[in-house]
């Protein structure tokens, strides 16, 4: 495991104070507020923590006892999650998350979270959780064939090597390994391209078994490059002078079991933008080809060059 991504699960890993109340530290980076994929993650830890993450026992099976198509003692994981980013967060104090229990049902768990600071809120999150069923599928989308595998691309140091003096130490060493299939970052381009990207991530050494670890992780990353789609029609990179933006809202939905410290392909592609809103999109698929998250923000994107 690396450093960086032993820091991550350290700052997953959030202290509990009192009764569905946690605290949660931010990373001592040079940023100027804290990092909203970090905020989510941080959330969802804490609603899974006030979760049985047992399904179909006792403990949260209801009158009715095991839901239909599940098994008892099936697990229960987070399926979707709907957040608002409300204030920039300091990175240099505490964040105190509140956790509302809003129901504890037969096959569904609900959670409300409030991340706050200075005594307002800087966040929320609504998350659902689900007992884990058997059921028909199906799936349209596919990875496709023209994209290569993660192991033959150049690491994202190998990239940012002929600028790394100039690279942020936040932006260069992350806890998610990511290969650009595309090539160059968007961050090395100085001219217009599609709003669309592709990268294969995952985290930078093995994760522990617990599957809220996994999705608290994919949390975090997802929200590292979806609204940099939105800058490439442009030309434009987040260093460029009148440039600003911010995650406004976010959401995710978890359709298959995954892990993070597995290959993940990231497709990203922004469908429209106006009034200075971005909207992102993204789907995330194993290695295999299953279709394991979906992802859709949208963001506060300001310029004043163009």
């Amino acid at each position: 495991m690396t450093e960086a991504l032993d820091k991550l699960l350290v700052l997953l890993d959030l202290e509990p104070i009192e009764e569905n109340i946690f605290r949660g530290n931010s990373p001592k980076e040079e940023r100027q507020r804290v990092f909203g994929g970090q905020v989510a993650g941080q959330a969802l830890v804490a609603a899974g923590r006030t979760v049985e993450r047992q399904g179909g026992t006792l403990a949260n099976a209801g009158v009715g006892g095991v839901p239909p198509g599940a098994r008892a003692g099936a697990q229960t994981t987070v399926h979707s999650l709907h957040a608002y980013f409300l204030r920039p967060g300091d990175p240099t104090i505490p964040i105190l998350y509140e956790v509302d229990r809003i129901r504890d049902g037969r096959s569904f768990t609900t959670r409300r979270v409030v991340a706050i600071q200075h005594g307002q809120a800087i966040f929320n999150l609504s998350a659902s959780f689900h007992v884990a069923e058997e059921g028909i599928e199906h799936q349209t989308v596919q990875i496709g064939d023209d994209v290569p595998p993660a192991e033959s691309l150049p690491t994202l140091r190998e990239l940012l090597d002929p600028v790394w003096d100039r690279v942020p130490e936040w932006y260069g060493t992350r806890p998610i390994d990511i290969r650009y299939v595309e090539g160059e970052p968007w961050i090395l381009r100085n001219e217009k391209h599609p709003p669309r990207q592709r990268m294969w991530i995952r985290a930078d050494g093995a994760l522990p078994d617990d599957p809220l670890v996994h999705a608290c992780v994919v949390a975090y990353a997802s929200d590292m490059s979806l609204l940099d789609t939105a800058l490439m029609p442009h030309g434009l990179t987040w260093s460029d002078p009148g440039v600003m933006g911010a995650s406004l809202d976010h959401a995710m939905w978890f359709h298959r079991p995954f892990r993070a410290d597995e290959w993940l392909l990231y497709v990203q592609e922004s469908p429209t933008m106006s009034g200075a809103r971005a909207l992102s999109q993204g789907r995330i698929f194993a290695s295999d080809g299953r279709l394991v998250v979906t992802v859709v923000q949208e963001g506060l994107l300001r310029t004043s060059t163009r």
